[in-house]
């Protein structure tokens, strides 16, 4: 294609997303089509990923394809190894795409489809992607280490300690978090459970295929992966149907977590090619199998969006939780637009199997606009539902009532009209008793899902099929979170426990590799387990903290990229990474105050603690006051922290660009790559 031909082509993407953007800003008054939101975003993302992430790779990152990477360089056949860039891809996209991206955009949806499109979108291009991109790369150049230990080297050993105790204490929250999700989706639930634990002989499988019987055959694992996932689904519905097998594969909440802290200690210890990396790719032909037929549903139904532009819950009235679009709509969707969680898998497991440096535009920018693409399709799920089922579903008892009646007349009266009749009718559609107060956002998703599904693909008559689908595709993107992110803190407390005793910093040392696996799993195991116990299922107690945590993480990641790229003389493009980490500190610091102080029970923690100690004690209660107590006391921590992160890495900026401190950049010296002649 000649250059004007590329130029016109580029021309006609950038006036058809800007007219597409246009339709879902400034249309009012009436449904619009959900067409126009997958136009947005396709536009997007295809303009970020050929401008945007190509400047910052000549201009910023300077990718080298002819310098070997630490998988090359280290390759030890665990951690370190060499690994096709698709697999990478899959790994990569799998272990970051947790429940943010489908239940974010869903909570969020409360204040309508506007707040949360725009956030994805802009969030994605110019923060999410800029952010896992970087830090991949850096990484990279550091021979892999985690981000506490770049924040140690290029922030001092005061900002490095900080941020390594922040960054450890947010992440057992995340993982703590992630796991109740995941107990909370396949308790009772033959079918997920039955689906979910036949990925992972499957992936042993692949494994072994790929590293022994049939090495570097990626496609024709691929098939075989691919046609067992499809017989797991089936498979699942069959098992549930099955009466022996059924009592089997229901179990109870106490049981599943055990099941998950043990999965979770064999993917962080077992070699990366035979777990954790082929059940990551596996998981991603379901996770991008999915959101690409989703997608191709929403353009062969393009089905309307009854969800308004804008609700009356923007004054900070919602239902689903309290609290204004500023700060609040920033912290509900954080994995679709920007995610602290990624910086660790770009500091983790994928900077050790990346085969060559021209590979992280893809995978770190890439994959985490497939993740937003995620996000989009979220929205959407949530936006073609009726204002006043999505209300019904999302909204807890305590707001709307406590009887299907009260809660329709509730309902009705803010302008969203609903009936018992109508809730009942889509409870049986989809298979289940009833669908109110099914808060946490994934069951609207799997309802939204199921619709835009069962219009596309078999009609009404399988909408049940599809509803259960959905749960297990939710289930099956919050569990990777979890093999990945245990491997990662592993990593990092390795990295740490390495300055005591040098075996012990040694990824390859299995004594090592043991006991630090299984300190991990048992911190995060243990706040699951009180989760488990928690009077009201645990995610009121740690769901709230999520939020803040994650991108207050993304806040460490950013400081640690804009002093890097201070540090390489780049000073006038470090407005890339400065100016999401200003956006960021403003939205968290912002939202931390208000969890904190703010006078209302339904936003401030220690408010919600005065008022349930005003009224009559219980053990339930009780339980509940301590919780909204530590919730509060572990937000201004992590707060504090992660300001003597931002004011040590602002000295630094300031000493280098005054001359003050001699610059000096810690990469690991250039080696020539191996596989120069594969770079043509």
């Amino acid at each position: 294609m000649n250059k004007t031909l590329r130029v016109l082509l580029w021309i006609a993407v950038a006036t058809l997303g800007a007219a597409a953007v246009g339709v879902v800003v400034l249309r009012r008054g009436e449904p619009i089509n959900a067409l126009w939101l997958v136009i947005a975003a396709t536009c997007c993302y295809a303009l970020g990923y050929r401008f945007y992430s190509k400047f910052i790779s000549a201009k910023i990152l300077a990718l080298d394809a002819l310098r070997a990477t630490p998988a090359e360089r280290l390759e030890n056949g665990r951690d370190f190894l060499v690994t096709n860039k698709w697999v990478v891809f899959g790994h990569h996209f799998a272990a970051i795409a947790g429940p943010g991206p489908l239940v974010g955009p869903v909570l969020a949806a409360q204040f309508g489809y506007l707040p949360g499109t725009l956030w994805v979108l802009a969030g994605a291009v110019f923060a999410g992607c800029v952010q896992d991109f970087v830090i991949l790369l850096f990484s990279i150049r550091r021979d892999g280490k985690s981000l506490t230990e770049m924040a140690k080297e290029e922030t001092g050993p005061l900002g490095g300690f900080v941020a390594y105790s922040a960054v450890i204490a947010i992440l057992i929250i995340l993982l703590a978090v992630v796991a109740l999700v995941v107990v909370n989706a396949l308790k009772d639930s033959p079918w997920g459970t039955f689906t979910i634990s036949m990925t992972i002989p499957i992936a042993l499988l692949m494994g072994l295929y790929l590293r022994r019987i049939r090495p570097g055959k990626v496609l024709e694992v691929s098939v075989i992966g691919f046609l067992l996932v499809l017989a797991a689904i089936w498979g699942g519905q069959w098992a549930s149907q099955n009466p022996a097998l059924a009592r089997v594969f229901t179990l109870t909440a106490p049981s599943l977590a055990i099941l998950i802290i043990i999965y979770a200690f064999a993917a962080s210890a077992m070699p990366v090619w035979l777990l954790l990396a082929p059940r990551d790719y596996l998981s991603t032909f379901v996770k991008l199998g999915t959101i690409s037929l989703l997608a191709i549903g929403i353009v062969v139904m393009h089905p309307t969006l009854h969800m308004p532009a804008l609700t009356r819950f923007t004054d900070g009235t919602g239902p689903v939780f309290a609290g204004k679009i500023f700060p609040f709509a920033f912290i509900t969707i954080a994995c679709g637009a920007i995610s602290g969680f990624h910086s660790l898998i770009s500091s983790g497991t994928t900077p050790k199997l990346i085969a060559r440096e021209t590979e992280t535009r893809m995978v770190g920018y890439g994959a985490m606009m497939a993740e937003s693409a995620v996000a989009v399709m979220a929205i959407i799920a949530a936006g073609v539902l009726q204002p006043g089922v999505y209300f019904a579903i999302n909204s807890p008892a305590g707001i709307v009532g406590q009887t299907a009646a009260a809660a329709t007349s509730t309902i009705s009266n803010w302008g969203f009209p609903v009936t018992a009749a109508d809730m009942q009718a889509l409870a049986h559609a989809v298979g289940e008793q009833t669908l109110f107060n099914r808060t946490g956002g994934a069951p609207a998703f799997a309802v939204g899902m199921a619709h835009i599904f069962s219009q596309s693909l078999g009609g009404q008559t399988v909408m049940a099929l599809w509803y259960h689908f959905a749960v297990m595709f939710e289930a099956l993107f919050i569990l990777t979170i979890l093999d990945a992110g245990t491997r990662v803190a592993r990593f990092m407390i390795q990295d740490a426990l390495g300055h005591i005793y040098k075996p012990l910093g040694r990824t390859s040392w299995y004594p090592s590799i043991l006991a630090t696996s299984a300190l991990i799993v048992a911190a995060w195991g243990c706040f699951l387990w009180q989760g488990i116990k928690d009077p009201l299922g645990g995610i009121n107690s740690l769901w709230p903290l999520f939020g803040i945590a994650n991108q207050l993480l993304a806040t460490v990641a950013l400081c640690v990229a804009t002093t890097i790229i201070i540090k390489l003389h780049r000073t006038k493009y470090a407005a890339v990474t400065l100016a999401p980490l200003s956006w960021l500190v403003a939205v968290t610091f912002t939202a931390a105050w208000q969890k904190v102080f703010d006078p209302s029970p339904r936003i401030g923690f220690m408010a919600q603690a005065r008022a349930l100690a005003a009224g009559p004690m219980t053990a339930a209660t009780s339980r509940l006051i301590f919780n909204n107590r530590l919730d509060a006391a572990v937000t201004a921590i992590l707060v504090v922290m992660v300001g003597l992160v931002l004011v040590e890495s602002a000295r630094q900026w300031i000493s280098i660009i005054t001359g003050r401190q001699a610059v000096q950049v810690r990469e690991a010296p250039f080696v020539l790559t191996r596989l120069a002649e594969e770079q043509g």
